[in-house]
């Protein structure tokens, strides 16, 4: 049985394109989009919108800033439903940037942040609302997030944000499903006015899982990507969550077509997914830096030294 409520949101090329400093084509973009359009995916985020004066254009590609006009290029001329978002890092927008809701192509702005920072994430979301985007509040690194520390925060963003839904982010995939169960309900407990998201990295296979396991405790934005691209192990595959999800608005066909055409062959250029490196940072629940900098080394099969790196250990 479907629940209409879930909203499937898909960040296959913000998410992926940490993986190559979002320079994807102007081709790939737009064929994922008419893809999530003619799927029924509710959402797509595109990119960041980063201040350019703290990332150079040069360095980057254009999905890192998102603006406006590149955007309307995009999507222009494909009929759908499917909403544009974007994500901002706290401490690297600037408000002065994003124009108000009826002059952009964009309907929901996203924000970044660590508990620590949840002050920022307030003020940032709060001036985007106010602009009359629709907004989140996405909590990263929340297996390193201290239970108390996080209780204050969820009481601040009930106060005193507008944000209308808040993400667990498994920034580590370092989750097991036990832990998502406890911070779904930790969160409905708080968060009487706002839904609840997951968005899930797949370091431990557990994606997918974990997606499931959020929604079976009534949280109803599910983040996903296409082929589960996105940093390091990446995330939960859009086409299973939507094959799971068995709501008929969906259609997977678009998805496994552009599988099929684009993401295929984007695996023999890019790496991204479930590989030993990033299985033992999410078990340790490290940042997958680590991981990503082994795979770009002349050492990057040598699993045993790199577990043993990083717990402290020497080779025998």
């Amino acid at each position: 049985m479907f629940r209409e409520k879930i909203k499937v949101f898909d960040c296959t090329i913000r998410d992926g394109g940490l993986i190559n400093k979002h320079d994807f084509s102007d081709h790939l973009v737009r064929e994922v989009y008419k893809a999530l359009s003619a799927a029924g995916v509710d959402y797509m985020e595109i990119g960041y919108k980063n201040d350019k004066k703290l990332f150079s254009p040069k360095e980057f590609g254009k999905w890192k800033f998102c603006d406006d006009e590149d955007i309307k290029k995009i999507i222009d001329g494909i009929p759908s439903k499917t909403k544009i978002s974007c994500m901002v890092d706290v401490d690297r927008v600037d408000v002065n940037d994003i124009a108000q809701k009826k002059d952009s192509p964009v309907d929901m702005i996203r924000v970044a942040s660590y508990v620590k920072d949840i002050d920022k994430a307030i003020y940032l979301v709060n001036n985007f609302a106010d602009k009359g985007y629709e907004t989140t509040v996405n909590i990263m690194a929340i297996s390193r997030a201290l239970d108390n520390e996080l209780t204050e925060a969820l009481e601040q963003l009930e106060k005193e944000c507008k944000a209308q839904v808040i993400y667990i982010v498994d920034s580590f995939g370092a989750l097991y499903q036990e832990t998502t169960e406890y911070l779904v309900k930790k969160f409905k407990g708080i968060l009487k006015s706002k839904e609840i998201g997951m968005h899930a990295h797949n370091n431990q296979q557990l994606a997918f899982a974990n997606t499931i396991e959020a929604i079976i405790h009534d949280a109803n934005f599910m983040d996903a990507t296409v082929y589960g691209l996105g940093r390091g192990a990446g995330n939960c595959p859009l086409e299973l969550l939507i094959g799971f999800l068995k709501n008929p608005k969906f259609d997977i066909r678009p998805i496994l077509e552009l599988i099929s055409k684009e993401f295929v062959p984007l695996r023999g250029k890019i790496e991204w997914g479930y590989i030993i490196p990033y299985a033992i940072t999410g078990m340790l629940d490290e940042h997958p830096k680590s991981a990503i900098a082994l795979r770009e080394s002349h050492k990057k099969e040598d699993y045993r030294e790199f577990y043993e790196s990083l717990i402290g250990e020497e080779l025998d």
